[in-house]
């Protein structure tokens, strides 16, 4: 190897730009490309030798035959910690203080926690958490080489790390990968590919040497400088990859005698060294790109004394370097060569000696290591009975690290080899048809839908329902979630086949069959089937001792029966379910009894008690290590009573750290969706309209339930509305009522009625007709109706029809709808002649407007107030000029000086943020629509004259 680093300043570059950016906490990763021998890896040392006090973690992930080995990197990178830092100090690290996430990565962790699709979410959480707190005492350096080895399971863990960055966290992730490995159906492109359009990602491509830099690296390596003839004969044949420079020039000896092909200039540093060192590295390379020590020596069959004498000469060689408790070679290429070089005889008994030393000693590597290497030395022997026995043995401890893909990819070779080993049920101890239902549930955890549906199908036409209808009954439950979680139609009678099978007698696959039915049935017709069949599962499980099976059944009943009345039972029995599965660790539970008991009261009206409900489910999710899971969907659920309570800023924040998680999108839409209501109430069409249009583009992708299709579109048509847009708003309304579900939830399906009403559309009796079949749940919704009547209705009545309204809203506690339909109580006021009545109800309209800063609605107040000549509401509101606020005062002085936001925000010590809504109130209070008309007008009315600052 050069003792000189020669060229790559760009890249260098690339690199410490990176790390400046990780250092002042914004999120950055850099994906560096590169063919093999190009210097990837010396690249990552030098920088990490300049990387100054930051700590620099590195992890490879390994090549195992033609597939990497799982969390390879990862689990690297935690073994060094361990090492450093001990396994409690790891864990003091670990978010929620539980490591049982990270036991799946290190055995030094203990036991992992319990299998399920969230065990994977926990994993991943707690990685991420583990990385973000190291960067609070430093910044941290994660470097990934060679991820075009990278299994499904890296590529996935590493895809969450770069995406759910967290802002502030002081952490870059440096990714490396071949570039000539690449080919078009390569699985790291596609993950390339979407990474690079995230924005803080940044890729680079390491280049050749050009010919100037081949002769420095030529001078450094060979201590003079080269002949004009021996750079022409070394560039030529290398082409500038460093690697091959090196090589050739090792080999040329200074004369010019060249190796003939890239095979003889990779072996040819070999073939110098001591025959019993040739030996050791064939039989070395056979065990992949690293080994560690203790399966070396048990292969080799070599005592201490002649493995270390013949390793000797490969270090020193530069061949082998030392890794660890292990050896690596250099070059990942050299390995290969020495690998491609074996006989097929060879071939086989090296791959025969490693299974057979891994069969008697399985702890010399860590698992789940060991067990796939076993299973990949039997199939690369060409041993069939023990590659299906050593294959599902290996599946089993691909399962225990939430490697699905790994699982997956071992049972699918059980069931390719099943023809081809007699007895193969009697080897492994399952039937044929149970490793398709496993393969099949894998299937599903892995995202592999289709082949889900495919194996569940296949082994349902291996099983005869009346022989084993338990085997049937689980196949048709597997494909029916999966069916379920596709789109696909005929979920539901998977299901209740299933159900139909299951022996009556109480058994755990009773309960879990009838619970999942019970969760799936979502029409209102089917809304008696739910609580019956929730109610069996619910007394089944708890008869046969299943506690996450039971919760989750407690959970869809104390949902199904909840109509937004009697909260105080539906609140109990919220409560027992939560402690069932608070008994039973069952964290997906605990989180989805969390996610409906805040629905559920948001949806009763009772804003105060639905968020702190979902404030103390977010701070479980973060404990749990579910906090860009469950905790970003619960986020959802505290957002939404803060926005009904009028605590809008409280609202945004809370948006904004769950944004900063990257939730998936159909939560970021949600979110986005919250932030959207303030923004228009508060007149900023310009964000609403941005944050509208992120949310088109996640609903395009799927189909989406009430909750989030019906605000959408409720939000899409105040949009065009508050643009003054009223034709295209009725037009958008048409549409959406021709397109209407009317068995479509009540709940979310009034704000819809309430915000077509508002347009005076030529199908208002049609909205009348609707609204006069559509139920009215809850004190909430019955809010919502008496909006809907006071504005349909007209005449004598719509007084009295609005003060209801009014009255409704105010109970609830909603300020905003509160003030509009205060609003509208005052224009019937005006219209009976009681202008009393609504200077009263506009003074209070203000008041409740003024706190919320919604600078359409101040205006509107105003305006009417203005036109019927009612004073206490406009100029003279609060006993300030014009309206305005002691604090809008200060900031209309400030404007009146020609300061920016960000100069008054400094002067009067509040945020950037807030003197924006400030200007904006000012603006509509004053009846201008600039800065500076609102400064003519302050001079006009000389409302500072006697300011001598």
């Amino acid at each position: 190897m050069s003792p000189q680093f020669v060229g790559r300043a760009r890249e260098l570059g690339v690199l410490g730009d990176a790390l400046t950016r990780a250092r002042s906490g914004a999120s950055t990763t850099v994906l560096v490309g590169g063919e093999a021998g190009v210097g990837k890896t010396r690249l990552m040392k030098e920088f990490a030798e300049r990387a100054g006090d930051a700590l620099v973690l590195v992890g490879g992930c390994l090549e195992l035959g033609t597939e990497g080995l799982p969390f390879a990197p990862f689990t690297a990178v935690l073994r060094r910690l361990v090492r450093e830092m001990g396994r409690d100090g790891v864990a003091a690290l670990v978010p929620g203080g539980t490591t049982r996430g990270l036991a799946r990565l290190l055995p030094e962790f203990g036991e992992p926690d319990k299998d399920g699709a969230e065990a994977r979410a926990r994993l991943f959480e707690q990685v991420l958490g583990l990385l973000e707190r190291l960067a609070e005492e430093r910044t941290v350096v994660l470097v990934v080489e060679d991820a075009h080895w990278a299994d499904r399971s890296t590529r996935d863990l590493l895809s969450f790390l770069v995406r759910y960055q967290r802002t502030g966290a002081r952490l870059l992730i440096v990714v490396t990968y071949r570039t000539d490995e690449l080919h078009r159906n390569h699985p790291l492109r596609p993950l390339l590919a979407e990474l690079g359009r995230v924005e803080w990602v940044t890729r680079t491509e390491l280049r050749r040497l050009t010919r100037r830099e081949v002769v420095k690296l030529s001078a450094s390596i060979m201590e003079h400088a080269p002949s004009p003839a021996e750079i022409d004969l070394v560039y030529a044949r290398s082409e500038g990859n460093p690697l091959f420079v090196e090589a050739l020039l090792s080999e040329a000896g200074g004369g010019d005698a060249m190796p003939e092909s890239l095979r003889d200039l990779l072996l040819a540093g070999v073939e110098r060294l001591p025959e019993e060192t040739q030996e050791l590295l064939r039989v070395a390379s056979a065990g992949g790109q690293r080994i560690e020590h203790d399966l070396l020596a048990a292969v080799s069959g070599l005592d201490e004394s002649a493995l270390s004498r013949a390793l000797r000469p490969a270090v020193a060689g530069n061949v082998l370097v030392v890794d660890g408790e292990g050896y690596a070679f250099r070059h990942a290429l050299i390995r290969e060569a020495l690998h491609d070089d074996l006989l097929p005889g060879e071939h086989t008994r090296l791959h025969t000696r490693y299974a057979e030393a891994l069969e008697r000693d399985l702890s010399i590597l860590p698992a789940p290591r060991g067990a796939i290497e076993l299973a990949h030395h039997w199939h690369a022997a060409h041993d069939s009975a023990q590659a299906l026995v050593s294959a599902w043995g290996a599946a089993a401890a691909a399962r225990k690290s939430t490697a699905y893909d790994e699982q997956l990819r071992m049972l699918s070779r059980v069931l390719e080899l099943w023809d081809q080993v007699p007895g193969a049920a009697a080897r492994i101890g399952v039937d044929r048809v149970q490793v398709l239902r496993q393969t099949s549930t894998v299937a599903h955890l892995a995202g592999e839908y289709e082949r889900s549906i495919a194996l569940a199908g296949a082994g349902l036409a291996e099983v005869d329902p009346e022989a084993d209808p338990i085997m049937a009954a689980v196949l048709l439950r597997q494909r029916g979630l999966t069916r379920y979680d596709l789109g696909r139609p005929n979920y539901l009678d998977d299901l209740r086949r299933a159900a139909a099978l299951v022996p009556e007698e109480p058994t755990k696959l009773r309960a879990q069959v009838l619970e999942t039915l019970s969760r799936m049935l979502h029409r209102p017709e089917s809304w008696p089937e739910k609580i019956a069949t929730a109610q069996l599962a619910m007394e089944i499980s708890h008869a046969v001792g299943d506690g996450p099976t039971e919760a989750h059944a407690l959970i869809t009943l104390a949902w199904a029966r909840c109509r937004f009345t009697d909260m105080e039972t539906h609140i109990e029995a919220f409560a027992r379910a939560r402690s069932v599965a608070g008994r039973h660790g069952a964290y997906n539970a605990v989180m989805r009894c969390a996610i409906s008991e805040t629905d559920a009261l948001e949806g009763a009206g009772l804003h105060e008690r639905a968020a702190q409900v979902a404030r103390d489910g977010v701070a479980e999710a973060e404990r749990y290590g579910l906090a860009r899971t469950s905790g970003t969907f619960l986020s959802i659920n505290l957002a939404e009573p803060l926005v009904s309570l009028g605590r809008w800023d409280e609202a945004l924040q809370v948006v904004e750290r769950a944004l900063e998680l990257s939730p998936p999108p159909p939560y970021r839409a949600s979110l986005q969706g919250f932030a959207a209501d303030i923004a228009l109430a508060r007149g900023d069409l310009d964000r609403a309209e941005t944050l509208l249009a992120d949310s088109r583009v996640v609903l395009a992708r799927g189909s989406f339930r009430d909750q989030t299709v019906l605000p959408h579109l409720r939000r899409e048509i105040e949009l065009l509305r508050a643009r003054g847009d009223v034709a295209g708003a009725v037009e958008a309304a048409a549409r959406g009522l021709d397109e209407l579900d009317l068995s479509s939830s009540s709940r979310y399906l009034w704000p819809v009625l309430v915000s077509f009403a508002e347009l005076e559309a030529p199908f208002t009796g049609t909205l009348r007709e609707l609204a006069a079949g559509l139920a009215v749940e809850g004190a909430l919704q019955e809010a919502y109706r008496r909006t809907f009547a006071a504005l349909t209705s007209g005449g004598a009545g719509s007084a009295e029809a609005w003060g209801a309204a009014v009255a409704a809203w105010t109970g609830l506690g909603q300020p905003y709808s509160e003030a509009r339909c205060l609003v509208g109580a005052a224009r019937a006021a005006l219209a009976a002649g009681d202008r009393q009545g609504a200077a009263t109800g506009l003074g209070r309209a203000r008041e409740l407007a003024a706190g919320l800063a919604a600078a359409p609605l101040l205006g509107q107040i105003d305006a009417l107030a203005r036109r019927a000549g009612i004073g206490g509401s406009g100029d003279e509101a609060g006993g300030q000029p014009l309206g305005l606020t002691a604090r809008e005062l200060e900031v209309l002085r400030e404007v009146t000086r020609g300061h920016s936001n960000k100069e008054i925000a400094q002067a009067l010590f509040i945020s950037v943020k807030t003197v924006s809504v400030h200007v904006s109130n000012i603006l509509a209070k004053l009846g201008v629509a600039t800065r500076g008309e609102a400064a003519a007008t302050a001079h006009r009315l000389r409302l500072f004259d006697g300011d001598t600052a």
